[in-house]
């Protein structure tokens, strides 16, 4: 069965400017019957790498927090920290790195309350029926909400091909834990040459997979004992221990998949998922630059269906024209997928068919022009 997905083109005027126009998207879709009184609504989006400037701009996100609060919510800004290094890898460094990209909650109306934690270990252990997990770990806030949001810049990403709703849920909402169940099997990959033997990361291991090597006197990993929890990244700050991204494309994307059913089954009433097809990039805003656009901008789409609503922007970014320079290779037409053309290594269906076997929702879906 055809999931609605409504859909705005951008066009505004006087009588009907932004914050007029996402209200006409709010209401056609009824949102307001799934928030009670006092529910806690996170709204899950990426804040932004520093250096980045194409992540979704607040003011954008303005009408839709409004909105919830009239229904009776209380809308919370949120996002869980990353594997890699970076603003994002730990509470207080994520929180500021969104305050310096305008995410003011006196301007807003919405906290910023980051939901895995200060270091990442604020969890909650969902059990899943998928093809590779039985269990998954959803960041703590995430999974303790009434109401949830996915809030996506819709783009190409380096590894998943492109990034949505199914990404900005199921990779984005887990803990650390959960991003390495996701990205590989084993452990980090250690880096002696640059390990200073400081043993930060041998006191955040709690299953004692650390050790310096008695020979070498630098780090070492037992990896039969490490149970993946991410939490020497975040102690390392020497580069001593590296992400090994071992898993292969289609696990990883179908582990991802399964995460955003784990995500979506802590919640009573259906998630909406709004994705902003505006500054389309090549690659996700976590790199920490931003790349020129492969296509015009498009619009806001928005379903209670996070396999439709990207399922609809994918379609949509294939059918525009291509925009040069860009990392488009030459000779892209429209209706040929965009993404794929960048990303050579994702399979054709980028694991939407998967989602759609999961249960989480429809690659066919009903195009509502507001």
């Amino acid at each position: 069965m055809a999931s609605k997905v409504f859909f705005w083109n951008l066009r505004a005027s006087a009588k009907a400017p932004l914050h007029a126009r996402m209200r006409s998207l709010l209401k056609a879709a009824k949102v307001e019957r799934y928030i009670n009184e006092g529910d806690l609504a996170a709204i899950k989006l990426h804040f932004g790498e520093q250096g980045t400037t194409g992540f979704l701009r607040p003011l954008w996100i303005k009408p839709i927090l409004d909105f919830i609060s009239e229904a009776g919510g209380k809308p919370f800004l949120t996002d869980a920290s990353t594997l890699y290094v970076g603003q994002r890898g730990e509470a207080v460094s994520h929180a500021l790195c969104a305050a310096r990209h305008g995410w003011d909650p006196l301007i807003l109306n919405a906290p910023v309350i980051i939901a895995d934690g200060l270091r990442g270990e604020f969890e909650e252990t969902v059990p899943v029926k998928g093809r590779h997990l039985d269990e998954v770990y959803i960041a703590g806030a995430i999974a303790e909400a009434d109401f949830f949001v996915s809030l996506n810049h819709f783009k190409g990403h380096e590894l998943a091909g492109y990034g949505g709703a199914l990404k900005n849920i199921g990779m984005g909402s887990a803990s650390k834990k959960g991003k390495m169940q996701q990205h590989f099997s084993t452990g980090p990959i250690t880096n002696p040459e640059a390990c200073t033997a400081c043993e930060a990361c041998l006191r955040s291991c709690k299953v004692g997979a650390l050790y310096i090597d008695e020979e070498s006197e630098k780090i070492a990993l037992n990896a039969e004992k490490c149970v993946g929890c991410g939490g020497c990244f975040v102690a390392c700050r020497h580069g001593g221990l590296e992400v090994d991204w071992k898993v292969g494309i289609q696990d990883f994307l179908e582990r991802m998949m399964e995460y955003a059913k784990g995500v979506l089954q802590t919640k009573r009433t259906p998630c909406l998922h709004v994705n902003f097809v505006v500054d389309v990039g090549p690659d996700c805003d976590c790199v920490g630059f931003t790349d020129a656009p492969i296509c015009p901008d498009i619009g806001v789409l928005l379903s209670f269906d996070p396999v439709a609503v990207d399922q609809a922007s994918m379609d949509l970014v294939s059918d525009a024209q291509p925009l040069y320079p860009s990392q488009l290779p030459f000779g892209v037409t429209p209706g040929q997928n965009k993404f794929t053309a960048i990303h050579q290594h994702v399979p054709a269906d980028f694991g939407l068919s998967y989602a759609e076997e999961l249960g989480i929702g429809s690659r066919e879906y009903e195009l509502i022009n507001l």
